[in-house]
Parts: structure tokens; C-alpha cells; sequence
């Protein structure tokens, strides 16, 4: 399994905004392709998908842009993924196996969906965010 460029600027973008998620302040889509190396009309489609699914709000205005919807602690990595994937929570995508062999191998990758699918679940933006602030510590005590 590989994570797609398409769900890592989404992760991407929603880590941008959910750093400026205390201020209240919008972030254009420039600022956030500029801070995380996104195109800014893949990012633009991106955002449009995450605002309609409810994870970004747009303001309009001179200082208008995006912002988080809901607290970065009340997003899960899942929910985010199955939006921008586009498959369901709860859904498997294997086909009726014909064979002994077919049923064993349609079981094995039901496990792994099902333990990729709950790791994903207990994991929140908010746990993205921390893990992201100790590493810039770590890294800058390593030039220090």
C-alpha cells in the first residue's frame, strides 16, 4: 500500500492550516502551496473536494481564504484519506473469491485493510501537528 500524492497534499494543505487553527486567520492558497511545494491549481481542487466534504471553510474577502472547519484533534488521517481516495468507511473492495486459494488471499487482505483502516482511524490531524512541532525541536537542537 502507498500513499498517493493526491492524499499527501491533502495531509499537506490540512497541516498548513491546522498550525494557523489558534489564530483564526485564513491562509490563501498561494501561502499554502508556497509552505508546502503544492501546485497551486492541484491544491485549489484539492481544497474544493475538502471544503465540500467539511474539513475547510472558505472566506471570501481581501482577507479572505481557508481555514479548518472543525479542530484539527476532531479529524482523523481516515476520514481525510476515504475523502480524497473516495472509497467509504467500512467498505471492501475485494471480489467474491472463486477458489480455496482466492478465499485465503480475499481474508488476508481484508486483515490488512481492516488494521490499516483502524490505525488510520485512531491517528487525528492534532497527532500529526504534535508529531510535526517535537521533530522541528529535535531538528533544531541538532544545528544548535
Amino acid at each position: 500500500m502507498e500513499l498517493s500524492s493526491k492524499s499527501e497534499y491533502a495531509l499537506l494543505a490540512l497541516l498548513e492550516l491546522g498550525r494557523g487553527f489558534a489564530t483564526g486567520e485564513p491562509m490563501q492558497i498561494r501561502q499554502i502551496a508556497a509552505q508546502q511545494n503544492i501546485p497551486d491549481r492541484y491544491l485549489e481542487q484539492l481544497l474544493a473536494t475538502l471544503r465540500r466534504a467539511g474539513f475547510v471553510k472558505s472566506q471570501r474577502g481581501a482577507k479572505g481564504g481557508y481555514l479548518l472547519a472543525r479542530s484539527p484533534w476532531q479529524i482523523t488521517l481516515y476520514e481525510i484519506i476515504s475523502c480524497i481516495e473516495g472509497f467509504e468507511i467500512g467498505k471492501a473492495a475485494v471480489t467474491a473469491p472463486q477458489t480455496s486459494a482466492g478465499a485465503v488471499i480475499a481474508e488476508a487482505w481484508e486483515t490488512a485493510r481492516q488494521a490499516a483502516e483502524d490505525a488510520l482511524s485512531k491517528q487525528t490531524l492534532q497527532d500529526l501537528l504534535d508529531q510535526c512541532k517535537a521533530k522541528q525541536q529535535v531538528d533544531l537542537m541538532y544545528y544548535i
